[in-house]
């Protein structure tokens, strides 16, 4: 079984929500930078998520919300707005917070799933992670995967170690 063929059986994507919401991206032209756990999965050894983190350009974002298909069921939090469909288990979260627009401008063309789709520089996946790890709103248990995930790109890029505070260190040792 390919990775793609299997995180669909995993997210149970019966509906195509991820090839309609990828066809839509690039129908209308977004640009856009896959970030989260599936961007770290581009550079290190892939772990499954439900999910698709992803960051759209800020001159694009108007442009695809007003796309989105009353099918979708799209729900909006503080950082992200969160994109499902009835019929799949996928969860496709699209970062508002400002700080991460700059890191469409950085991604680079990576194998994701078997897709190749522009990833986050491994530098701004960090930064992304060390936020998320840092955020006390964040719920314990993701903030637990956060620090996971920094140890996956520590153990593929040691030396961006020193972008890391010391605080996140000590709870990876």
């Amino acid at each position: 079984m390919q990775a793609l063929e299997f995180w669909k059986a995993v997210t149970v994507d019966r509906s195509g929500l991820l090839e309609s919401f990828l066809g839509m991206l690039d129908s209308l032209g977004v640009r856009f930078c896959v970030i989260g756990g599936q961007g770290v999965n581009a550079y290190a050894d892939p772990v499954v998520s439900l999910d698709l983190d992803i960051v759209v350009a800020v001159s694009d974002f108007s442009r695809l919300r007003d796309a989105f298909p009353p099918s979708l069921r799209v729900r909006e939090f503080p950082h992200s707005l969160n994109i499902s469909e009835p019929s799949s288990r996928l969860q496709i979260q699209i970062q508002t917070d400002g700080r991460y627009s700059s890191f469409v401008d950085r991604a680079e063309v990576h194998d994701v799933l078997d897709l190749r789709l522009p990833v986050a520089a491994i530098e701004d996946l960090l930064q992304g992670k060390v936020w998320a790890a840092t955020d006390p709103e964040r719920r314990a248990s993701k903030r637990q995967k956060d620090l996971a995930d920094i140890a996956r790109l520590l153990e593929v890029r040691p030396e961006l170690r020193d972008r890391v505070p010391a605080t996140i260190l000590d709870k990876l040792l």
